[in-house]
């Protein structure tokens, strides 16, 4: 407070005031001087104190917030009394609330970003190590042309999981940050159904896997078709992939009040509980995943459903197969 110019400047324009008009009334009359002197320096003293303690207020918001630009805890410093300083307050509190929650997701998504480079960095690690290898060997003059028609063919397959690795990690990433728009438009149950399966009849025709569908034609949900059909076909891959020769795929759809459910059942060897809680997690692989599972497709069929007001869970027992519920829940007008 010394140190303020504006306080000097103040101060001293009122002593002038003060002595030019106590000397007035003090060479009118002596005793109304005394009495304009006391009640001068009382207010003087009175002025000094409040403007004392403004400064004190002051500089606990001064140190308050250079407290939290230090990246100590918000404290909460909001004032219910009145006035503009309380208001003041109260601003400062929801402004440096705000700027720590924002801090908190700032270090939780670089710390995401760090993982998820991390994992992408090692599922694209293998690949492009194998195609060194084979790349080397293909480079000898006496390799058999067995063998380099088999390297050949092993390369093509690892860049085509590098290209479905790197065209989900894209998709993923405009979910993320909420590039996609997602159409709201009637579809049947059983189209949606029916082009997810497309793609995977040859697949469970090798392994003469039986397939069941129970999906009335008439049932209708508000989605985007492509981008549900995409999160429907990984869900029904999945199951593929870890239902043994000759299992079952059954996919039953039915309406309820709140909402549309498909169920999606296999008859594999289940899902430890260990992994149960990660299992729509990126890049995260059970004990029972196969040497070529990435850990991606259910990971992105959580996120397309839930940006389009639907959910996904998940129920098995080791041995006994898995389910997938797929609720597509109704708009309440």
């Amino acid at each position: 407070m010394i140190r303020n110019k504006s306080i000097w400047a103040l101060f001293t324009f009122c002593v002038v005031i003060s002595i030019i008009g106590t000397s007035v009334i003090w060479m009118m009359d002596w005793k109304a001087g005394v009495v304009a002197m006391a009640t001068l320096s009382l207010l003087f003293f009175c002025f000094f104190l409040f403007t004392l303690k403004r400064f004190r207020d002051i500089k606990k918001l001064s140190d308050y917030l250079a407290s939290v630009y230090s990246g100590q805890p918000t404290m909460d410093i909001r004032d219910n009394r009145e006035g503009e300083l309380s208001i003041l307050k109260n601003d400062i509190y929801k402004v440096t609330l705000t700027l720590s929650e924002l801090s908190v997701h700032l270090k939780k998504d670089k710390l995401y970003l760090a993982e998820t480079l991390s994992n992408i960095s090692h599922q694209l690690k293998t690949p492009l190590t194998s195609m060194f290898v084979m790349a080397d060997l293909l480079n000898n003059p006496s390799l058999p042309p067995e063998k380099r028609e088999e390297f050949v063919g092993n390369i093509l397959n690892q860049l085509k999981r590098i290209e479905w690795l790197v065209t989900s990690l894209l998709k993923l990433s405009k979910i993320d940050v909420q590039r996609v728009t997602f159409k709201k438009e009637p579809v049947s149950v059983k189209k949606l159904v029916d082009k997810a399966l497309e793609p995977l009849l040859i697949p469970m025709e090798l392994k003469n896997q039986q397939l069941t569908i129970s999906c009335d034609p008439n049932l209708m949900v508000s989605v985007d078709e492509n981008w549900t059909v995409e999160a429907i076909l990984n869900v029904i891959k999945n199951g593929i992939e870890h239902t043994p020769v000759g299992g079952r795929i059954t996919i039953a759809c039915e309406e309820t009040p709140l909402y549309t459910r498909m169920i999606i059942t296999d008859s594999g060897e289940g899902i430890g509980r260990e992994d149960a809680p990660y299992i729509f997690e990126r890049f995260y692989k059970g004990k029972n995943a196969g040497p070529d599972s990435i850990g991606i497709g259910l990971a992105m069929s959580k996120s397309i459903l839930q940006s389009q007001s639907a959910d996904i869970v998940m129920e098995s027992q080791l041995g006994a197969g898995t389910t997938f519920t797929i609720k597509f829940f109704k708009q309440m007008v």
